[in-house]
């Protein structure tokens, strides 16, 4: 029994150090800046400034195993899988494109430019410029699975659908934390609107 308890001890201690240590790197991470142009009772208006992105095309639709897949992709070039070494900070969130064959980006930081990135050693990894856009953005907590991404999709739609907002196809799916990350989990899912600003912000 005395065994049981040190081990237990110990796990918590682990658990309680790695936790502490997820919360602590989240505050030295480089996000994707946007500005909030109006909050509505379950989502809001965003702007993004124009950015660029280490992004990798997976064959699947299904969240679980293409996420995993195109983590496991872009991970490998910014760990130092690339013809220079080098190793490129995380930033936050990872974005997946929600359609038939999904796209997994991660955003390049801001001391990069296109022309100074090493160059990927697996070639399915493209960069891809995204342009400046107004979005809608739905937020959730716990761990993503494609239950709950189609639940906030569906969501997302109607919220827009009622206030008479025109939106686009492009819909993402943007996840802030790591997986072994357990407290103050936040996903969410955003589209690109067809309506300009002056019109929302009326």
């Amino acid at each position: 029994m005395k065994a049981l308890y040190i081990i237990l001890g110990i796990g918590s201690v682990i658990f309680i150090g790695t936790q502490l240590f997820a919360m602590s790197s989240q505050k030295n991470i480089e996000t994707y800046p946007y500005k909030v142009i109006k909050k509505y009772k379950n989502f809001e208006i965003r702007t993004y400034e124009a950015t660029l992105f280490t992004s990798v095309q997976l064959s699947g639709n299904k969240y679980k195993e293409s996420s995993s897949k195109g983590f496991s992709i872009l991970a490998g070039y910014i760990f130092g899988g690339n013809d220079k070494n080098e190793k490129i900070a995380m930033t936050s969130p990872v974005a997946m494109s929600l359609d038939d064959s999904m796209t997994m980006m991660f955003m390049v930081p801001k001391k990069f430019k296109k022309e100074a990135l090493p160059k990927p050693n697996q070639s399915e990894i493209k960069f891809r410029e995204e342009p400046a856009k107004t979005v809608a953005a739905i937020s959730f907590g716990g761990w993503a699975n494609d239950q709950k991404i189609a639940t906030y999709k569906q969501q997302l739609k109607a919220a827009l659908n009622a206030e008479g907002i025109k939106y686009t196809n492009r819909f993402y799916f943007l996840g802030y934390n790591a997986p072994y990350e357990v407290f103050n989990r936040k996903n969410e899912i955003i589209v690109e609107l067809e309506t300009s600003i002056p019109q929302i912000a009326r």
